[in-house]
């Protein structure tokens, strides 16, 4: 049995100033660091073996700050753009607040949560899983399923096409996950690649 660490990155410059930031490589904040020295903190009991981030430095300085609150040791880290944000597109930068006026509330909450409608220019839900479930499955998963302990510092959508399948969620229920900044979860997974357990270190 392994268990499988996954962590949003803390708060961003533009989650603070609430932008679409997809792959805009902006940094942490004051909050952000905090967050992810908390995360570490929260995980400070577990070995970890392994240790993947995104290409974004907003989700790198987490788990570097992940790694060394938990004094986890000498861990291989993997970065891969297969676990950046989906791509917001046309969105990317803009005021979330000021987009909803000019679009709608209705329309720009379906950008954000459905599974298969994407911005103009940009990546739905579906195909953020498109690249980052493969890279998963083929990457990260056997390591799992082989016995080890493994970190994941990704983005809110990168990580919820992980959670929709390790949760098997529909179509509609994940337009309801939420996975908030810098707030662990924790699965233990089966040789088999059941899910045995799942804890959220909640905020």
């Amino acid at each position: 049995m392994g268990k499988l660490a996954l962590v949003r990155h803390g708060q961003s410059q533009w989650n603070l100033e609430n932008r679409f930031t997809g792959w805009e490589d902006v940094p942490l904040t004051d909050q952000g660091r905090d967050e992810a020295h908390r995360a570490g903190r929260l995980l400070s009991g577990i070995a970890f073996d392994h240790a993947f981030t995104s290409e974004l430095q907003r989700a790198a300085r987490t788990l570097q700050i992940i790694l060394e609150e938990s004094r986890a040791g000498d861990v291989p880290i993997t970065c891969d753009k297969a676990l950046n944000e989906r791509h917001y597109g046309d969105l990317q930068g803009l005021n979330k607040a000021e987009t909803a006026k000019k679009f709608g509330d209705e329309q720009v909450h379906i950008w954000r949560r459905s599974y298969d409608v994407a911005p103009p220019g940009g990546e739905s839900l579906k195909d953020t899983a498109a690249r980052t479930l493969p890279y998963f499955e083929s990457q990260i998963e056997p390591l799992v399923r082989a016995g080890e302990n493994v970190v994941v510092s990704a983005h809110g959508n990168s990580l919820r096409s992980i959670v929709m399948r390790l949760d098997r969620l529909s179509r509609e229920e994940v337009m309801q996950l939420n996975i908030p900044t810098g707030v662990p979860i924790l699965y233990e997974i089966g040789a088999d690649g059941v899910v045995i357990s799942k804890t959220i270190f909640e905020e």
